[in-house]
């Protein structure tokens, strides 16, 4: 049976957050200890405490959710567990990575606070905009977005599961887009919670930004391989993982094709390692039959384990 470690995205935080982990585990320990001497502040503390306003900034949220991801992987892989397949959602690319031994943890960490900060700073605050578009297809979310755009910029961002569509772009341009999705029959359109419009053309500069800085970064080949976000396509080269990196900071995650693509490749079990189950939900709605388990604690993780040993010896 082929095993699928997928790693969530920006969304999933919230304050405590590995906490658990590293009470029981050593491992989880060990990631957060190298988290805070990479970064050179307390990560473990803000994860662990708070406050949540500065667990919310982007540059801290990223950085947070990766130390969290790996907190979670680390007793998981100790245990004997190996993923066939490796895949996350926008930031979880990264924690994808370092699980499949093609970035160091401390690369990773640092990369993504200041590919956080970058994303923050592309676009003065009020002027992005994202909002969720549920129960339309994309085709007539797209039709929308160019309808909408009269010189700004807006596009579908994440394409999460059927039904599950994220735009992005402009403040006005999301507006127009998402009043034309619902008279179109979508049957809602709900303005997000977020600092920043990620993942469309807006973030150009923080993709300019980030390019040099992924460029100067040992990235290995990922054993196992990836399914990346901006192409849903295998990747077991690490100078294609490098430019993946790149591209999807304005391009959209592309979640749902992901998921099919994965699938495609035999995947019958997905373990969501992480903060949440976010993840957990779409692949449900994605990929009907397979496997849905996840690691967030010490708890979920026995509970994985066992799932996972009872299915090796069924």
């Amino acid at each position: 049976m082929s095993v699928a470690f997928v790693f969530p995205g920006q969304g999933s935080q919230r304050v405590g957050m590995g906490r658990a982990l590293c009470d029981a585990f050593a491992q989880s320990r060990e990631v957060f200890a190298e988290a805070d001497s990479a970064l050179g502040f307390s990560l473990s503390g803000l994860s662990f405490e708070g406050p949540e306003a500065e667990l919310l900034l982007t540059a801290n949220t990223q950085p947070a959710i990766l130390a969290a991801s790996i907190a979670a992987l680390r007793p998981l892989v100790a245990r004997g567990v190996r993923p066939d397949w490796v895949a996350g959602h926008s930031l979880g690319e990264y924690s994808a990575l370092v699980a499949a031994g093609s970035l160091s943890l401390g690369d990773a960490l640092v990369t993504v606070r200041r590919r956080g900060q970058y994303m923050q700073e592309a676009v003065p605050v009020g002027t992005g905009a994202m909002a969720a578009i549920l129960g339309l297809e994309l085709a007539a979310i797209e039709a929308a977005c160019q309808e909408a755009a009269q010189g700004e910029v807006v596009s579908p961002a994440n394409v999460n599961s059927p039904g599950q569509v994220v735009i992005a772009g402009h403040t006005a341009a999301v507006e127009r887009a998402s009043a034309l999705c619902k008279a179109k029959g979508a049957k809602r359109a709900v303005p997000l919670a977020v600092s920043a419009p990620f993942h469309c053309a807006l973030m150009q500069p923080a993709q300019d930004r980030l390019a040099p800085e992924l460029a100067a970064l040992a990235i290995g080949d990922p054993v196992p391989p990836l399914v990346n976000n901006v192409d849903a396509e295998v990747v077991r080269d690490g100078a294609v993982c490098r430019a993946g990196l790149v591209r999807q900071v304005s391009g959209a995650v592309r979640w749902q094709e992901s998921v099919e693509r994965l699938v495609r490749e035999g995947v019958t079990r997905f373990v969501e390692i992480g903060p949440g189950s976010v993840l957990s939900g779409l692949v449900r709605k994605i990929a009907k039959g397979v496997q849905v388990l996840n690691v967030d604690g010490p708890d979920s993780l026995e509970a994985t384990l066992a799932a996972l040993r009872a299915g090796a010896e069924g």
